[in-house]
């Protein structure tokens, strides 16, 4: 079988926590090949075997990361999240090696700050990502939540009372809540796109799209 050529990159993965072994074998399911840098021999060891190439080294020391010959990498990943100032010099480092799509982990707004000034193309903020997600999940309407910059979002959720047993096209959402109906899934069933003939039972799931508070808004229906 050929290679899905959206995941044929060679991309380096530094530190092996949480979050850099979960990108790291992920990537590597995705077909990528992944090269895993931690500092910590035990760590890195474990890992052995289960990526395309694993190295102790300490990515904060520019001549480790010139070792490592990062510039031939076409993405990178930096997990650090134990030290700021050890991401830091990772990052810069990786910047430095000219590599064209990094992405790293932030522990506060300062650090993602900094990691953006100094020439991380992405910052990512885990933790405060998952609390908002899980604070918009806790009422039970919502099944699933994505959020992005612009206050817009996807989430899954059950239908409210007011459209089962109705098409979409009767039920009128997107003119009564300003969201859009973007599929709809049966128990046991593949998702399907929505169209105005649609029709909505109690047991489905709706994923509908639309600005947050709108979305909220729909959701706070019975």
């Amino acid at each position: 079988m050929a290679r899905n050529r959206l995941y044929d990159a060679d991309v380096l993965v530094v530190g092996l926590g949480r979050f850099g072994q979960a990108a790291a074998t992920e990537l590597q399911r995705l077909g990528h090949r992944v090269t895993a840098v931690d500092k910590d021999p035990a760590l890195a060891e474990s890992y052995v075997g289960h990526l395309s190439k694993v190295v102790q080294a300490d990515a904060s020391n520019p001549a480790a990361v010139e070792r490592l010959r990062a510039r031939d990498f076409a993405l990178a990943v930096v997990g650090i999240g134990s030290s700021i100032e050890a991401s830091l010099l990772a990052s810069a480092n990786l910047v430095d090696a000219g590599i064209p799509n990094i992405w790293a982990k932030a522990v506060t707004p300062e650090h993602a700050r900094i990691l953006t000034r100094i020439g991380v193309h992405h910052v990512v903020r885990p933790e405060l990502e998952s609390g908002i997600r899980v604070a918009h999940l806790m009422n039970g309407k919502l099944k699933d939540y994505i959020e992005f910059d612009d206050g817009f979002a996807i989430v899954k959720m059950a239908p409210p009372q007011e459209t089962i047993g109705f098409t979409l096209g009767q039920s009128q959402i997107r003119s009564k809540y300003g969201v859009t109906v973007v599929g709809v899934k049966a128990p046991g069933t593949d998702f399907t796109y929505a169209v105005p003939e649609t029709k909505i039972n109690s047991q489905d799931t709706l994923i509908v799209s639309g600005p947050t508070e709108l979305i909220e808004r729909l959701a706070s229906r019975p």
